[in-house]
């Protein structure tokens, strides 16, 4: 298909994924996008419009990266805002160059310099209306390579950058504070990560098996794991290692993200969307769904316009 040109694999194979369903699209433009429905952890930023003092900007990673990294944004704001937020299945490295975000369940705000990890359950973030910040969003397994530790160190947290104690993060951070623009930003980055890029043999079978999670949620661990020609213990520990957390768990992840994506293109059929996207049953389906979001679907609904970042790429 001429649309998976100059992809990596593992973009191709999610592309043809997606084009074998009518509703989903898998779109890469090689320009900064904007949105008008802002996500952050799928962020729900509906109720807070993107105006003259709320910007958000996405950018595409360079083609050497876009194995990698998914995207960058850029998100600044005038004006204070409390939102809800819930798991994405991706990890992320966060710079803030004004005030950092709030997370009162956690009774803490992030770091300058945050890296958030895989989470299995739904937080609120706060920002004092002094906001510019830059996210780097990595896919489910990609991000250990770049900071030289597995990611599920920091499982159900968002810690600070600096207390991995590596020089090299540590010196990408003060790089991008000092840069002047967003531009300049993300080049520096871009070019810090290119350095680290050293894919192990183990990226691709990671891979692979989260497009069939993608595909079908319900997939067992015993099959993810004869597909990736590992015994089914050795699986295990080195999924857990690049992704972040256990595949059963990330398998929850999926179910929850699928789902908003069925929500996103307009069903309201919870019994078919529990059958299709791997629940036992509707009612697993709802139980899941509050416990990943804090709200029931049909709540969810009236709370917010339903959006997956999992199985949608940012597009014009």
């Amino acid at each position: 298909s001429c649309c998976c040109r100059g992809r990596s694999d593992f973009q191709r194979k999610i592309c043809n994924y997606f084009s074998l369903n009518r509703h989903y699209r898998f779109f890469i433009r090689c320009n900064i996008f904007r949105l008008t429905v802002s996500r952050f952890f799928i962020l729900t930023l509906s109720r807070v419009s993107t105006t003259n003092d709320v910007r958000m900007n996405i950018y595409l990673p360079r083609m050497e990266l876009r194995p990698y990294v998914r995207y960058f944004w850029t998100l600044k704001s005038d004006r204070p805002f409390s939102i809800l937020t819930f798991p994405i299945g991706c990890p992320q490295i966060i710079f803030h160059r004004k005030t950092p975000l709030y997370i009162p369940e956690l009774d803490k705000s992030q770091n300058d310099f945050t890296l958030s990890g895989q989470v299995n359950f739904p937080a609120h973030i706060r920002s004092d209306g002094n906001l510019d910040m830059l996210v780097a969003v990595f896919y489910p397994h990609t991000l250990g390579m770049f900071i030289d530790t597995p990611p599920s160190a920091f499982y159900n947290q968002e810690i600070s950058g600096y207390d991995l104690e590596n020089d090299f993060l540590n010196e990408t951070a003060a790089c991008i504070f000092d840069s002047q623009d967003d531009n300049t930003a993300i080049e520096i980055l871009e070019n810090r990560l290119l350095k680290k890029v050293n894919p192990s043999l183990d990226l691709p079978r990671i891979g692979t098996s989260i497009v069939s999670l993608m595909h079908n949620p319900a997939t067992s661990v015993k099959s993810l794991a004869d597909n990736a020609c590992l015994c089914q213990k050795q699986f295990v520990r080195i999924f857990r290692d690049q992704v972040g957390m256990n595949p059963k768990e990330y398998a929850r992840v999926v179910r929850f993200q699928k789902a908003l994506r069925s929500l996103q293109c307009g069903s309201h059929n919870f019994a078919a969307i529990a059958s299709d996207c791997g629940f036992a049953d509707q009612s697993h389906f709802i139980r899941e769904f509050r416990k990943m979001s804090g709200l029931t679907p049909k709540s969810f609904q009236k709370y917010c316009k339903p959006y997956s970042d999992l199985f949608t790429f940012p597009a014009t």
